[in-house]
């Protein structure tokens, strides 16, 4: 059985979605179900950190379009943080690193918030 564990926060800059595990077909519906309940007001970030990330499927990455899809439908921008390198390989693969923005921390994603033009 997949496991994966999702923990949420929010900080100024916008909610935070930490996931440790797989995220596969298993594991998909809980964090898009969780997507759909964050709020995310104009101009925030969302920040999906998936360091603690084990696998990745195509159904992970449908989840992580969908939340991007979910952040600018709310006039918000979405950043991934810590992308392990076997799913950043995946992303230049089929042309996704230029769609999601990447930050090695938490930290520098809101730095760079903090210090952009819309914020």
């Amino acid at each position: 059985m997949t496991q994966l564990s999702v923990h949420t926060r929010t900080l100024p800059c916008g909610p935070v979605i930490e996931m440790a595990g797989e995220l596969d077909h298993h594991s998909a519906p809980q964090v898009s179900e969780i997507l759909r309940g964050l709020t995310i007001d104009a101009g925030q970030q969302l920040l999906v950190d998936l360091g603690g990330l084990t696998f990745c499927d195509s159904s992970g990455i449908t989840v992580l379009i969908a939340a991007r899809n979910h952040a600018v439908a709310a006039h918000a921008a979405i950043v991934l943080i810590a992308v392990p390198d076997r799913v950043r390989r995946i992303f230049h693969i089929v042309g996704l690193e230029q769609v999601f923005p990447a930050y090695s921390t938490v930290e520098d994603a809101e730095k760079a918030w903090a210090t952009s033009p819309a914020s």
